[in-house]
């Protein structure tokens, strides 16, 4: 048998098995035995995911007096981390998570080291993890904190990203006025919870939501940057965060086109004043020599 009878004989053969396994599979999945099905309706969440969310509070003042324990055990407030200068991050998570709390943690890290070193944790924004596990202590905060500044591994950032633990009266008053919607699953005997980082601005209202575990981290600079009104970036960042504006439906930053179709026309009116300009000089100072004479 010549290669290309070979070849295409195994072709065929192939596509007649992934037909016959497609039937199988389609009969086993789909076979109608007369009897209604249980199902869920399109806007019905499963029970698992019940009260489990995030419930966007954008333009919430958070009340700055709420006390909690930092990493050392030592009781804080919140006001201590607003300044009225700089925007702070909060993420809700708890640090014995076996899963989505790291990858979340991990995501923010990993887009933090990211960026340029002006931008370094401490500096122009603070970072909050605080967990909504009332039974986690400043001891678990502290190995937590441990692990993550090792990961960011920026000296004199330590001052700029604090671990927080409270008691549930203290985790239920931040958590429900960020809109953080979390519970506990004694069926698989952790927390149900969803993920995201809330920006918040230096006077302690909420800003922006960066929902996932994967972060962009011009998309939080944008955030920072808008929570303090382009106060804290350079030219640069204001003029990008100008170009930039949020979409909720994607859940990031995207170009503005009216924005840059402002900035164009307004560079276009530039140009064309500095190439009139000389003329127009030249034309005045040519008026003057003729009335001269």
């Amino acid at each position: 048998m010549s290669e290309s009878r070979f070849v295409l004989r195994a072709k065929t053969m192939g596509m007649v098995l992934a037909g016959t396994v497609l039937v199988l599979f389609s009969t086993t999945t789909f076979a109608y035995n007369g009897k209604e099905e249980p199902g869920m309706a399109a806007d019905e969440k499963p029970r698992e995911l019940e009260n489990v969310g995030i419930e966007e509070k954008l333009g919430k003042k958070l009340d700055l007096s709420m006390k909690f324990k930092d990493e050392t055990g030592k009781e804080i407030a919140l006001a201590d981390y607003f300044d009225g200068k700089h925007p702070v991050v909060v993420s809700p998570v708890y640090f014995t998570c076996p899963g989505l709390c790291n990858f979340h943690l991990n995501g923010l890290t990993d887009a933090l080291k990211l960026m340029e070193k002006e931008w370094t944790v401490g500096g122009k924004y603070k970072v909050v993890a605080l967990s909504f596990d009332s039974k986690e202590t400043p001891e678990i905060a502290a190995q937590k904190k441990d692990l993550y500044m090792k990961m960011y591994n920026r000296p004199g950032s330590e001052g700029g990203w604090h671990f927080l633990t409270g008691n549930e009266q203290q985790v239920r008053a931040l958590t429900d006025a960020i809109g953080f919607k979390f519970r506990w699953d004694e069926n698989q005997k952790e927390w149900a919870h969803a993920s995201a980082a809330v920006v918040v601005s230096p006077d302690g209202t909420v800003s922006r939501y960066l929902p996932g575990i994967m972060f962009n981290p011009q998309d939080i600079k944008l955030a920072l940057n808008e929570a303090t009104e382009g106060k804290i970036g350079n030219f640069v960042d204001s003029l990008v965060l100008y170009c930039f504006k949020y979409d909720p439906h994607k859940s990031k930053y995207s170009l503005a086109a009216v924005s840059i179709m402002k900035m164009g026309g307004a560079l276009m009116v530039l140009v064309l004043v500095l190439w009139l300009l000389p003329l127009y000089i030249r034309s005045r100072r040519a008026k003057k020599n003729v009335a001269g004479r």
